[in-house]
């Protein structure tokens, strides 16, 4: 069905496949299930791409420009989706916008879970399900106002979670997977006095990904570890993959038929780390479900931890045709927050954003923050470098009022850190912005005034406010993370006014 809309005192000819008609909401208009095509008019506007999951890439690309995405085909498969990738066209998860000359923008937004993909050219933005799916949000006016329109109907559908983490030490920055309950526990001494509210253990506790139970570098146990947090007053944290295990755990060994499988029947690849593939958890059966339920009500209830890392979440939604792969998702989910209560922090990595809201507190926002600034050898903008993760973070404040959004640690200590002054500043002035900071620099690790630099940044409340897309004050101080987003995109910054 053809059609002309008219939006901001602007027509727009669209055409779509679904019945019914624009119907007129708050910011926009809400086009019916389908897909949904609009004559833009805007010629070589900026297209803002928004990844799949946390780590996909995520920001703005001119249209005659060659398209952002992951290059490296067994990265993507870990980074962004494999079933929707196109080197030649410029592609989006969700949500897509163009901004044309003079700053007003075009976005298209899915308001369901059916897999939403939008695509763009000089003529027309055109978005569709894979299935039968749901409305779209249509608005044009400024970034902020159609972005905000977005998030509006977003909160309306599928909910906002009020949690707030608070300030969080992770083990994750300082050992990587080498951490002992030896150094935790003479950490956990050393933060005590510290403005942390939660301690987070992170990778390299469990036997194998896949197998939850301590391994022998924590002879005293999970629980003790949790009491031992709790005891020095914070809220304990855990790192879980609960959607996914390695080839050679001894669950993939003992009950195989937990995982997910091809038409073939082979287990499906959801992932690349720890030195090779991991696979995914089938989580339209009941008995995965079940041990995705005892694992939760073990690390929740038994064991004490309060404050969850999920991390490689999206292999939840693996594809495997014909699969409802964000609905999966999110009754995945869906169990971990019944089965852990209202009262634990749920904090997602790899996360899919729409079928995440209402159910996760927080989102990670771009890969792992490393402390250096690039990886000049590579350009894969979902490598784990601090440059990809601001990049990230910047371009999903929109996001704010919906779910925290976690733009992973800062640093203060000068031990193993490659990033200039600058460079620190951006990190520590995007979590304030974004409201969640996060800390892994063991106290040992720091000079006496290192560690008064910590305090003092953790002590403060400061007063935020956003001047653009780049530029906000802190306690009046006018912070741009422009240059950036310049040195991203190869040294031009789009000009966005």
């Amino acid at each position: 069905m053809a059609q002309l809309v008219h939006l901001d005192g602007r027509p727009f000819a669209l055409q779509h496949s679904g019945d019914g008609t624009p119907r007129p909401v708050d910011g926009g208009v809400l086009l019916p299930p389908g897909r949904v095509s609009i004559l833009h008019g805007l010629g070589d506007a900026s297209f803002y791409r928004h990844g799949q999951n946390s780590w996909s890439p995520c920001g703005w690309r001119r249209l005659s420009e060659p398209p952002l995405r992951v290059p490296n085909p067994t990265r993507l498969v870990t980074a962004d989706d494999p079933a929707f990738d196109d080197p030649a066209r410029h592609h989006s998860s969700a949500v897509a916008a163009l901004r044309g000359p003079g700053g007003r923008t075009l976005l298209l937004g899915a308001l369901g879970l059916d897999t939403p993909r939008l695509v763009a050219d000089q003529d027309t933005l055109t978005g569709w399900y894979a299935a039968s799916g749901a409305d779209w949000f249509l608005a044009y006016g400024t970034e902020e106002e159609v972005f905000g329109g977005y998030a509006d109907q977003l909160a309306r559908r599928f909910g906002v979670s009020g949690r707030r983490a608070g300030n969080v030490w992770c083990s994750w920055y300082a050992y990587y997977e080498n951490i002992t309950e030896t150094q935790l526990t003479k950490d956990i001494a050393d933060l005590a006095g510290l403005p942390f509210e939660v301690v987070q253990i992170d990778d390299g506790w469990e036997q194998q990904v896949g197998d939850w139970e301590p391994n022998a570098k924590f002879p005293s146990g999970m629980r003790g570890l949790a009491e031992r947090i709790a005891d020095a007053g914070f809220t304990p944290g855990l790192w879980l993959a609960p959607f996914i295990a390695l080839p050679h755990s001894r669950l993939a060994a003992e009950r195989p038929e937990l995982l997910l499988r091809d038409a073939s029947g082979r287990p499906v690849v959801a992932g690349y780390n720890w030195g090779g593939p991991y696979f995914a958890l089938d989580l339209d059966r009941a008995d995965a479900r079940e041990h995705l339920a005892g694992l939760v009500h073990t690390v929740v209830h038994e064991w004490g931890f309060k404050y969850l890392k999920l991390d490689f979440i999206n292999a939840a939604a693996a594809f495997v045709p014909g699969r409802e792969r964000e609905r999966v998702y999110r009754d995945g989910l869906r169990l971990i927050r019944e089965t852990a209560g209202d009262d634990v922090y749920l904090l997602g990595s790899g996360a899919i954003l729409l079928p995440s809201l209402g159910l996760l507190d927080g989102v990670r926002s771009g890969p792992d923050v490393a402390p250096m600034w690039d990886n000049y050898a590579s350009q894969d903008p979902s490598d784990a470098t601090a440059r990809n993760a601001v990049v990230n973070s910047v371009h999903r404040l929109w996001q704010s009022p919906l779910v925290q959004v976690d733009p992973d640690v800062v640093y203060f200590r000068s031990k193993l850190n490659l990033l200039t002054a600058q460079q620190l500043r951006w990190l520590r002035d995007l979590a304030d912005v974004c409201g969640f900071r996060a800390v892994s620099d063991p106290p040992s690790w720091l000079t006496p005034a290192e560690l008064e630099d910590l305090r003092a940044y953790l002590d403060a409340t400061p007063a935020i406010r956003r001047l653009d897309r780049y530029r906000f004050t802190i306690d009046g101080r006018e912070v741009d993370f422009g240059p950036a987003v310049a040195a991203e995109t190869g040294g031009q910054l789009y000009p966005i006014s």
